[in-house]
């Protein structure tokens, strides 16, 4: 379906505006789940769709949230902002003390409500999932290649190996018709005390090398500019759900519905989206294919998909598989398949940066047993 020919994807790290935003809307959303405790009747009642906006030492937090009023009030967003700021390794004197919340959370539409608590839809949308048996991660090569560079980057920016790295940074990785890396690009903000020079030799060995092996110094770009001090929302605007092809599978495969981050399992955007991911996992596990693309597509207030399609690379339709398989993929036997109302080992804020798939600690990443 996609073999053969060059791929390009690429990746951002926590310290991006636009993940800043990200993990802050799901860090709201964890904390939503951690103060209605083990009441699982209460957590099928919640809605969350939040957004933020960042800029310098604002962030304004927005959307809509059906929540009871006892949980909204313990929430503080300024507190869990400044946790994430913090979390991502801004420094302090650019602003977390200072940093300016404004709250601007409504309630949930009743019109949407109606759909909802019963157990519908909470919007229409086409959700796709991905797998590929190209690697362990199950993931396009090329994104794991951009990805593994940000984490290994957050790496030695964590540790202080480079002491120099700040928060912000970008990768790229291309293949060739081959599969075969053809060039790599990476933007790392820096501390003003680090000649060009010293950075780029640093982050090719200490970074690039180890990802992507030895490549033709040409084909490596690091820090285009010359130049790449100031980062985070101070350099650059932040907003929810601006990253989701990289929270997906890169630009390889289809985007179908929103952003994930900041809602709440009832909405499809999310929910469905990793129920396709568990689908199409599933199907390569067994050796049905090598890569397989799954979509489902809901309406508003509606129980059951509209639409099931899971297709492999050789173009097989495995749809009908899918439907017997997977019975109920309404969004209340999505979130009781996958356990998206309670989080054992793993976070909404976790899936909010480095990606929503190929990481073992989430639910959908695992295979159903059917």
């Amino acid at each position: 379906m996609s073999r053969g020919i060059p791929k390009t994807a690429e990746h951002v790290s926590a310290g991006h505006p636009d993940k800043f935003c990200d993990q802050v809307a799901d860090r709201y959303l964890d904390e939503v789940l951690k103060l209605t405790g083990d009441n699982l009747d209460h957590r099928r009642g919640l809605r969350t769709a939040i957004e933020c906006l960042a800029k310098d030492n604002l962030l304004v937090i927005t959307g809509e949230v059906k929540l009871q009023p006892e949980v909204r009030m313990a929430i503080d967003p300024v507190a869990l902002a400044r946790e994430v700021w913090q979390d991502i390794g801004y420094p302090c004197d650019d602003g977390v003390e200072n940093l300016t919340v404004v709250d601007h959370i409504r309630s949930q539409s009743a019109d949407i409500a109606l759909g909802t608590d019963v157990g519908g839809a909470g919007d229409q949308g086409i959700m796709v999932g991905y797998a590929t048996d190209e690697n362990d991660e199950m993931m396009p090569r090329e994104y794991s290649l951009a990805r593994k560079l940000i984490t290994t980057l957050r790496e030695h920016q964590l540790s202080g190996h480079l002491p120099w790295l700040r928060a912000d940074c970008k990768t790229q990785v291309s293949l060739d018709a081959d599969g075969e890396v053809a060039s790599v690009i990476v933007a790392a903000q820096h501390a003003e005390d680090i000649a060009h020079d010293d950075l780029v030799e640093a982050v090719y060995r200490e970074v690039v090398v180890p990802v992507c092996g030895e490549l033709p110094r040409e084909r490596v770009k690091i820090n285009g500019t010359g130049r790449f001090t100031i980062g985070g929302p101070t350099g650059d605007a932040g907003v929810v759900g601006r990253k989701i092809v990289v929270d997906a599978y890169g630009p390889r495969v289809s985007v179908g519905g929103g952003a994930y981050s900041g809602k709440d399992a009832s909405k499809v955007d999310r929910s469905a989206a990793y129920m396709c991911r568990h689908i199409a996992k599933t199907i390569v596990s067994r050796g049905d294919a090598k890569e397989c693309t799954v979509k489902l597509a809901y309406g508003i207030g509606l129980h059951q998909p509209e639409m099931v399609s899971a297709v492999t690379e050789t173009g097989t339709d495995l749809s009908a598989w899918v439907r017997e398989a997977f019975p109920d993929l309404s969004p209340t036997g999505i979130i009781d398949h996958l356990g998206m109302l309670n989080p054992e080992g793993w976070s909404y804020y976790q899936s909010a940066a480095h990606g929503h798939y190929g990481r073992d600690i989430f639910p959908w990443e695992r295979v159903a047993d059917v």
